[in-house]
C-alpha cells in the first residue's frame, strides 16, 4: 500500500511541475535547494583537483568516503557553462532531474538507476564554504548517455545535432581520459584521500592478522625450514635448537614475517613484550590470529620450504633472488607509496 502511495505522490509531483510556469518551477527549485542548506550537511575531509583532457575538475571526499565532483566543474567538463543562480547552489528541475539530462532526446538512453544517482549533494568545503557536487561516478555515466545518443544519431540520421556536438566531443574526451584510470582513483589522488585509505586498509589487514590475545604455544616452524637455511648458508647445524645462531631471528623475519602482509612484522614486534635484556618474551607467531594469521603463516612456510629444497648446499644468494621473485616482501600496500613515510615514523 505504501509503494502505491509513493507512486501516486510521485505522479502528483510531476503533474504539479507540468502545470507550473517556467518562473514558478525555478522558484520551487530554488526553495527546495535553499531548504537543503537548513539541514545538517557534512564537511569535506579532503579536497583537490585533477585534469582530464582539457578540463580541470575539482573534487572532494566526505567523511563517509563519498567522492564528489563539484557541480561547477562537472558542468564545465561536459561542455556546459551554466552556473547556479540566486544562491540556490543547484541546477535541477522540481522533480530533481539535472538540466544536463532533461532533454527529451536523451531520455531513451537514461536508466532509472542513473536518474536515482543524480541527486546533488550539499556539503561544506574545508574552509566551511558552501559546496554542491555530484557523485564522482556519475560523470562517466552521463558521458555514456551522450555517447549512446551520438551513436544513435549517426546510425539513424548520419549526423549529430549541432547544439549537441560540443557536449558529445567533451564526453568523448572524458571517456578516453578515464579509460586507463578510474574516476575514484583520480579523486582519491587529487584530494589526498588515498593516503588515509591506505592507512585504513593497513589497519584492516593488521586486525585480521594480529590477535589481541596471546595464543598457546605450538610448534609452528618445522625443523626442515632451519635445516635448509643452514645448508644453503653453508653453516654447520646443531642438533640442539637452543644452540642455533642468533642470526636466525633476523633471517626468519626477512624470509617469513616481512612477506606475510604489509606491516605485520612491525605490528608483531610492537605488541610483543621484551625482557630487561631486550629479548622477546614469546614467539612472534603466538600473536597471529587463528583464523587468518596462522593459516597464512603455514601456507607461506610450505611454499618457502618447497623452494629451499630446490637449491644445493651453499646456494643461498641464488635462492634469495628466487625467493624475492616468488614470494616478495610485503613492505607496503600497492599504489600507496606514502606508507614509506608511515613506516619510518613507527
Amino acid at each position: 500500500m505504501s509503494e502505491e502511495k509513493d507512486q501516486n505522490k510521485a505522479k502528483g509531483g510531476k503533474a504539479r511541475a507540468a502545470s507550473m510556469s517556467p518562473e514558478e518551477r525555478k522558484a520551487q527549485a530554488r526553495k527546495a535547494a535553499l531548504a537543503r542548506w537548513d539541514a545538517d550537511i557534512p564537511q569535506a575531509s579532503h579536497e583537490g583537483s585533477f585534469n582530464i583532457g582539457n578540463a580541470t575538475i575539482s573534487a572532494a571526499v566526505l567523511p563517509n568516503g563519498k567522492r564528489l565532483i563539484t557541480q561547477a566543474t562537472f558542468l564545465r567538463a561536459l561542455g556546459r557553462s551554466r552556473s547556479p543562480k540566486a544562491g540556490t547552489g543547484v541546477l535541477s528541475t522540481v522533480d530533481g532531474v539535472p538540466f544536463f539530462l532533461q532533454a527529451e532526446s536523451l531520455k531513451p538512453f537514461i536508466s532509472t538507476e542513473l536518474l536515482a544517482s543524480t541527486t546533488p549533494i550539499f556539503y561544506l568545503s574545508e574552509s566551511s564554504g558552501r559546496g554542491v557536487g555530484y557523485d564522482a561516478e556519475l560523470l562517466p555515466k552521463v558521458c555514456e548517455v551522450y555517447l549512446r545518443f551520438r551513436d544513435d544519431c549517426l546510425m539513424k540520421k548520419g549526423k549529430v545535432p549541432a547544439n549537441y556536438k560540443h557536449i558529445v566531443q567533451a564526453c568523448d574526451i572524458l571517456i578516453r581520459g578515464l579509460a586507463n584510470v578510474g574516476i575514484v582513483a583520480l579523486v582519491d589522488e587529487a584530494t589526498g584521500y588515498q593516503y588515509d585509505r591506505a592507512r585504513f586498509a593497513l589497519t584492516e589487514i593488521l586486525e585480521k592478522f594480529i590477535s589481541k590475545e596471546l595464543l598457546k604455544w605450538v610448534k609452528t616452524f618445522p625443523d626442515e625450514f632451519y635445516y635448509h637455511i643452514y645448508r644453503l648458508k653453508g653453516w654447520k647445524a646443531s642438533e640442539n635448537p637452543s644452540q642455533r645462531t642468533p642470526l636466525l631471528g633476523k633471517i626468519t623475519n626477512d624470509l617469513v614475517y616481512e612477506r606475510l602482509a604489509p606491516g605485520v612484522l612491525k605490528e608483531l614486534q610492537r605488541v610483543t613484550p621484551r625482557d630487561e635484556k631486550g629479548r622477546l618474551k614469546h614467539k612472534l607467531h603466538r600473536r597471529l590470529t587463528e583464523d587468518i594469521g596462522h593459516p597464512k603463516l603455514r601456507e607461506h612456510l610450505a611454499s618457502e620450504i618447497t623452494l629451499l629444497r630446490i637449491f644445493d648446499d651453499g646456494e643461498w644468494n641464488t635462492f634469495y633472488k628466487a625467493l624475492n621473485r616468488a614470494l616478495p616482501k610485503q613492505a607496503k600496500l600497492p599504489l600507496f607509496d606514502k606508507l614509506d613515510g608511515l613506516e619510518k615514523e613507527e
